[in-house]
């Protein structure tokens, strides 16, 4: 796995994510709440989990949420590079650990090694307007909401918009 270091929060271990976290990830990634504004369906099956880590590789590099008692992966942070010091971000967090600030603290903990770690220049989301929890997540780290994409992805809900959410290394760094 290509430059995907462990990290650790106060309350997170987070290590690259790999082909065999697909089982436990798959309760989460099958569920229709949980993928609601994702770009794509609920997972049916493990395997077509499994498929998507293998295929989703690329430029991405996927995290595996953990806590520190316990290696079995609970979500994931996923950055992916789309030009030179500029990385996008997804992630996913099980139900059964929300509401307690985890995903906030894992995707902190990743946006920190981006911008500290490698220099990374800018930091982007692109989130569903009716996503609450994430665009909440987005503006309480300090994310700026830069515009709405009208009519931009065709999903399973029917076709969407994006708000498009950056955050820049200095605005991190001086926070």
């Amino acid at each position: 796995m290509r430059n995907v270091p462990v990290l650790a929060s106060a309350r997170l271990r987070l290590r690259p994510r790999t082909v065999e976290d697909a089982e436990a990830l798959f309760p989460t990634l099958s569920d229709p709440h949980a993928m609601t504004y994702w770009s794509h369906a609920p997972y049916e099956t493990v395997e077509a989990v499994r498929a998507s880590f293998v295929e989703g590789e690329g430029s991405w590099r996927a995290w595996s949420i953990t806590l520190p008692t316990d290696d079995t992966a609970i979500g994931f942070v996923a950055a992916g590079e789309k030009r030179p010091g500029v990385r996008e971000i997804g992630y996913v967090l099980a139900r059964a650990h929300g509401g307690a600030g985890l995903a906030r603290e894992a995707v902190a903990c990743v946006i920190d090694h981006l911008f500290v770690t490698e220099g990374q220049r800018r930091v982007f989301a692109d989130t569903d307007p009716d996503n609450v929890r994430s665009n909440a997540l987005l503006k309480a780290l300090g994310f700026t909401l830069e515009g709405r994409l009208r009519g931009e992805w065709e999903t399973h809900i029917g076709v969407r918009d994006t708000f498009l959410w950056g955050l820049l290394a200095t605005e991190w760094i001086d926070r």
